[in-house]
């Protein structure tokens, strides 16, 4: 069951922070008006003031919606960014704002506010980054970068191009051709959840991953000298082959690059304690986009260093366990190695 804290709630309401609308109302006795955290209104006495998790229970208590900041829209304004997102996932080509607009119910500018402050990004920047996904996992089953872009919904190279060197923070043929210029050296080790590939460059891990062949990875890196380990990173691939059946906290070295949404969902999964788990929306508050969930498991399942930085420690907010890119059985075994309950029975491998 969702829950809060009462002085983390109060330090939200005193504060005024937006990020925390949608997750409790504060309900001011003297008034016997509810508000979201980010009311203007002036604020009452702490001991004047006492928290709901909705609206409705505060209605059932005796109160009535603030006409100021009307905090029962909140929740309408996030199920109608969710319902953007099904739509941009869908859609074959970016859609208009004006039509996710109107389709949602809302107008455009404010709509676009809306899907900003819950998701992280505008929609378009949403869209793009759906877009560029799907390119990229053209290009990985070895279509060329003409045909990946065209079955990614591109109308033209240039905003391809485009795409490709704001998302992957390198040019588009760095992207195709992955790497280029670095020297990356791997090793495919057998692991108890069967074969790990694991590859570096000289700053640090930049791939590991279940059933990845070194052709996968020469894919991924054509551009870059991509060469079988002679022993260079073998320190690094030993204590990484460690971590599946025997887990510690560890400070292995990682070159890994993403979006700057990536980035700091993947610096709050290594924060993550061994032997614990927590949520999506977790992750989501924790970076301050408390409605970016769905952007959150897009990145989540984005992390080229599966184990190193730990999204197997991710679950749903309901304590299933959701997805992983590794395949659920070997996230249940992951788990299990760090003493998590999962209640699920594992499959031989």
């Amino acid at each position: 069951m969702r829950t809060f804290d009462i002085d983390e709630a109060w330090a939200a309401f005193e504060t005024r922070d937006r990020t925390k609308d949608g997750r409790f109302v504060g309900a001011v006795k003297t008034t016997g008006i509810y508000c979201k955290p980010s009311c203007p209104a002036r604020r009452p006495k702490r001991e004047n003031v006492e928290f709901f998790l909705t609206g409705a229970e505060a209605l059932a208590a005796g109160y009535r919606p603030c006409l100021r900041c009307k905090p029962d829209e909140v929740g309408r304004d996030r199920e109608a960014v969710a319902r953007a997102v099904e739509l941009i996932e869908r859609a074959e080509e970016p859609p208009q704002l004006s039509d996710l607009a109107a389709a949602v119910g809302y107008a455009p500018h404010h709509f676009q506010r809306l899907f900003t402050r819950d998701m992280g990004v505008s929609p378009a920047a949403y869209a793009r980054a759906i877009r560029a996904k799907r390119a990229q996992g053209h290009l990985d089953k070895d279509k060329s970068v003409t045909e990946a872009m065209y079955d990614a919904g591109y109308a033209a190279p240039s905003r391809f191009y485009a795409d490709a060197k704001d998302r992957m923070g390198m040019t588009p043929s760095a992207w195709r051709d992955g790497g280029r210029g670095e020297t990356i050296r791997y090793v495919v080790k057998d692991s108890p959840l069967g074969p790990l590939l694991i590859a570096a460059t000289p700053k640090g891990i930049c791939r590991l991953s279940f059933d990845e062949s070194p052709d996968g990875l020469k894919r991924r890196f054509p551009n870059a000298a991509v060469i079988e380990d002679d022993g260079t990173i073998a320190d690094w691939a030993d204590q990484a082959l460690a971590q599946v059946e025997h887990p510690t906290a560890h400070n292995l070295p990682i070159d890994v690059r993403g979006t700057a949404f990536q980035e700091r969902v993947w610096q709050q999964l290594r924060r993550i304690p061994l032997g614990e788990t927590c949520s999506y929306a977790d992750i989501a508050n924790a970076i301050g986009e408390p409605g970016a969930t769905r952007a959150v498991g897009t990145a989540n399942g984005s992390n080229p260093v599966a184990i190193l930085v730990p999204c197997h420690r991710v679950i749903r907010s309901d304590g299933s366990l959701g997805g992983y890119a590794g395949g659920l059985d070997r996230k249940v075994k992951l788990l299990e190695a760090e003493g998590i309950p999962t209640g699920q029975q594992s499959l031989d491998l």
